[in-house]
């Protein structure tokens, strides 16, 4: 499939889950416009689209924290995307693994985790 026969949003944007390829965890959730998508597939670096900056970004080009992507997948309404990546350094901007290691319910029995500091290995 074709990048322009996905379902883009009336933004222009789709939905992109991060997943670290070896450990399966969720890295972050976060949205690609047509250009982060191409420059992605051509670098196999992680390029997305910031909604409150309203500009593309290179996950790790100020922090260090790259990802080499290894595999970008489409789920089956084509209205979403799957980058598939190899963490070299935290997801989040706060230091913690993942960008979920907050926990909503106190008594949800979930742990935290990727706290701040925790190494990405």
């Amino acid at each position: 499939m074709s990048a322009e026969a996905l379902r883009w949003g009336d933004d222009g944007l789709l939905p992109v889950i991060v997943q670290d390829a070896n450990s399966k965890a969720v890295l972050t959730l976060a949205y690609a416009n047509r250009e982060a998508l191409a420059r992605t597939l051509e670098t196999r670096s992680t390029w997305l689209w910031s909604r409150s900056r309203r500009s593309l970004w290179n996950k790790g080009e100020t922090s260090g924290n790259v990802q080499r992507v290894v595999a970008v997948r489409y789920d089956c309404d084509a209205d979403a995307l799957l980058y598939e990546v190899e963490p070299a350094g935290p997801a989040c901007h706060t230091g913690a693994v993942t960008c979920f290691h907050n926990v909503l319910a106190e008594h949800s029995g979930a742990g935290q985790v990727g706290s701040p500091g925790e190494s990405a290995a």
